[in-house]
């Protein structure tokens, strides 16, 4: 085994040295993630940041032949402690391979390094006219190698899907530093496995993804924002249904619960109705000509399944506002109490209500503050947690709330993650969810790809 000193000169042979990182405060910055509660017992012993291809080559080749354990991290997002170093060896940090390398009109893809922000890659290719759907809350900063390691969704996967079905080709490193070229650019594609997809939610632990090459849409040409207001979470959820059954589709369903309203409404204040048990903020988008028969229609669905009230934004500021304060739930919730957690699950539609009044009652017995939100139209709900980590009783009580959550999701044919993967947070509740042969050829496929187990090691199983 190689001295932390040795593995930090060995990189510093491979990589510029501003771009190798051994300070005791360096590490510990990248030992964390966004998970609360959740943290690293050791530091990393090096932080790197490659700017190529072959650098990351190098690195996966020495790390391998020393068996020394690499992390690939993008912004630090997660929710899972899927970046926290838990056997200490080589952070990854994709900051410098940013760069949207091809935007393609007419075949309707880009090609992407791994460190890409997403937001950024939403904004580019809207200038062509065209759209990159996946749409993670925290756009602005998390990346296409996070997005895709963790499988992420966001509002818009009702109607336009996830990460997942937005790849068309991947370059990626393998753990003994071979350079594996998966998918194609093309819209069709049936020539062999569809290894690409493999590695999708895999959370870098089969291999480390340096570049992407993305299916891309054509732009809405405009959209609309209704906020439906609803005196039961009964009403909200089952309006959904209704919906589906009147042949609407919006791009978005999302789902707000009167606690979250009060607590954005306090945090960020737009004028909200917290007078309200539950609130959707809707979008519709496509041919201005046809958003008027769009909104018509909707409204007609939204009174008919007992909106109390409907507010419909039409200018871009007041859409803006709405999705901003949807985005800031989290961090609203965060002004609650000292800790904020949140969790994942997903059910099919037909049970979102149960889920959502499960999950409230739960917390109710374990006197946790929450605030619920979630991509209703997928039937992915967002418990966010308001405690204090350092209060003993509050910590047990989640961790118990946590496991009925889980219980519940799953006796309501869910399953444990839609869109935050598994990490540390979710592996021991993983073979409750997969059936055993599945989760048996899930640790084979591991083992091909990783065989000395140094790829982000000890998450998801």
């Amino acid at each position: 085994m190689l001295t932390k000193t040795k593995i930090q000169s060995k990189l510093k042979q491979i990589l510029p040295k501003k771009n190798v990182l051994t300070t005791i405060e360096e590490c510990y910055v990248y030992s964390q993630d966004g998970t609360n509660g959740v943290e690293s017992k050791v530091l990393p012993d090096v932080v790197v940041f490659p700017e190529t291809i072959e650098e990351i080559q190098q690195i996966m080749s020495f790390a391998n032949k020393h068996k020394i354990p690499v992390i690939a991290r993008g912004a630090g997002t997660n929710l899972v402690g899927a970046c926290i170093p838990v056997r200490g060896g080589i952070i990854l940090n994709f900051t410098k391979m940013d760069k949207i390398l091809e935007i393609n009109k007419t075949n309707m893809t880009a090609r992407v390094q791994a460190g890409v922000v997403i937001g950024q890659l939403q904004d580019k290719v809207s200038e062509s006219g065209l759209f990159f759907p996946p749409d993670p809350s925290n756009l602005r900063v998390s990346t296409i190698g996070g997005a895709i390691a963790q499988s992420a969704g966001g509002p818009k996967t009702f109607k336009y899907g996830t990460t997942k079905d937005y790849i068309l080709g991947l370059k990626v490193v393998l753990a003994n530093g071979q350079l594996m070229e998966v998918g194609v650019n093309t819209i069709k594609n049936a020539t062999g496995y569809h290894l690409e997809q493999l590695f999708i939610g895999s959370e870098g632990t089969l291999g480390i993804v340096v570049e992407a090459t993305l299916k891309l849409i054509p732009k809405p040409e405009t959209t609309r924002v209704i906020m439906a207001y609803f005196d039961d979470v009964d009403s909200a959820t089952n309006s959904v249904v209704k919906m589906i059954d009147a042949n609407l589709y919006p791009s978005t369903i999302d789902f707000m619960n009167k606690n979250t309203i009060e607590t954005v409404e306090k945090f960020y204040k737009i004028g909200l109705n917290t007078s309200k048990e539950a609130a959707l903020i809707i979008e519709i988008d496509g041919f201005e000509s046809s958003m008027d028969t769009q909104i018509n229609r909707l409204k007609d669905v939204l009174e008919t399944s007992q909106a109390s009230d409907i507010v419909i934004s039409y200018s871009q500021e007041e859409q803006d506002k709405l999705w901003t304060a949807r985005r800031a739930s989290f961090g609203a919730t965060a002004k609650l109490s000292p800790d904020v957690v949140t969790n994942d699950m997903i059910v099919p539609r037909e049970n979102i209500s149960k889920l959502v009044n499960g999950i409230n009652d739960i917390c109710e017995k374990y006197s946790l503050k929450v605030c619920i939100v979630g991509h209703i139209g997928d039937g992915n709900i967002h418990p966010q947690i308001a405690l204090d980590l350092n209060n003993p009783t509050e910590a047990s009580n989640y961790e118990k709330a946590k496991s009925e959550f889980y219980k519940l999701t799953l006796k309501l044919n869910g399953v444990l993650s839609a869109e935050h993967g598994i990490g540390l947070e979710k592996k021991a509740f993983l073979s409750d969810s997969v059936s055993p042969l599945a989760l048996e050829y899930m640790k084979k496929m591991k083992n091909v790809f990783d065989p000395n187990n140094i790829l982000n090691p000890d998450k998801i199983f």
